[in-house]
């Protein structure tokens, strides 16, 4: 699904061989997107030292490139969290390439239990999903310093109790607004949308072919320029990260018809926020859209 090139560089900074280990008192762990380095690192506390790899939230994840730095942080990694679904594989085959006795590694598609077909990698969107993975950082984390295993199972539960008011918000604009008509560019925020009752209209081959980097069919796209001409959707979710002309033409059309646009994204934008913030950001954003026709493009401002 996602093309990477990998270069000599970083071929020889595998053959190089891993980076310095951590100090002895911290684990070397990576959260491959921003997000679940987060988590890993709510979940560890002072007893890990985290790092992640996609992070930037005006670039787009699906053109990622590899570098030998990035070769060196993965090589060096005590225990590494991925995303799967073919949305981080360049990871694997550096993983694959140096070989670290005892490395752990979560590979979320896998921990829930998704195939490889599974059509939207956008995991970390689900409610199901981080409460799944906290759990499995600390029994990871537990098996590397077991010493500390009371302290990160004590912050795993704490960080899902600290999602119940995000859970108590879905449920609160289901119970509201279950079945508003919204539009979207990709897949991106799907998770939450329906979670949240929306009645997502715009095509999902349109969805996808964005996604991945194809051209829509002309159906679609007249489709999608439908839902805004006629105002048949409430609000408009737009992926801030992957952005083209089509995509611009549909933000344009959207503002034109007056529907607000809510920005989402496939990294945690920053400043100033954690998963659980950046989650009921997105919810926040998405009601005021709804009740008070308020746009939230950007959440990079703070919240």
């Amino acid at each position: 699904m996602k093309q990477f090139l990998f270069s000599a560089m970083l071929a020889s900074a595998l053959a190089a061989g891993p980076a310095a280990p951590a100090a002895a008192a911290a684990i070397n762990a990576i959260g491959v997107e921003n997000e679940y380095a987060d988590v890993i690192s709510q979940i560890g506390g002072t007893y890990v030292r985290v790092q992640s790899i996609e992070s930037d939230p005006n670039t787009d994840p699906h053109t990622f490139e590899a570098s030998p730095k990035i070769a060196q942080q993965i090589a060096a990694a005590q225990l590494i969290v991925e995303n799967g679904v073919g949305y981080d594989s360049w990871a694997d085959k550096i993983m694959s390439a140096s070989q670290r006795p005892n490395r752990k590694v979560i590979n979320v598609q896998k921990l829930l239990g998704l195939p490889d077909d599974t059509p939207n990698p956008h995991l970390w969107y689900d409610p199901k999903t981080m409460p799944a993975v906290a759990k499995a950082v600390a029994d990871e984390l537990s098996g590397l310093q077991p010493a500390q295993a009371a302290y990160f199972k004590a912050n795993a539960d704490k960080f899902v109790a600290s999602l119940q008011p995000w859970n108590d918000a879905i449920a609160a604009f289901k119970a509201k607004h279950d079945k508003t008509p919204i539009a979207a560019t990709e897949p991106v925020a799907n998770y939450l949308l329906e979670a949240m009752g929306f009645d997502i209209l715009t095509p999902f081959s349109l969805q996808k072919a964005i996604m991945d980097g194809t051209d829509p069919s002309p159906q679609d796209v007249t489709t999608q320029n439908d839902l805004f001409a006629n105002k048949k959707v409430k609000v408009f979710a737009y992926n801030q990260q992957v952005t083209d002309a089509l995509t611009k033409s549909f933000l344009d059309a959207s503002k034109k018809a007056g529907i607000p646009v809510v920005g989402v994204y496939e990294t945690m934008p920053a400043p100033g926020y954690n998963y659980q913030s950046w989650m009921m950001a997105e919810v926040a954003a998405l009601e005021k859209a709804v009740t008070n026709g308020v746009s939230t493009e950007s959440l990079q401002k703070g919240h």
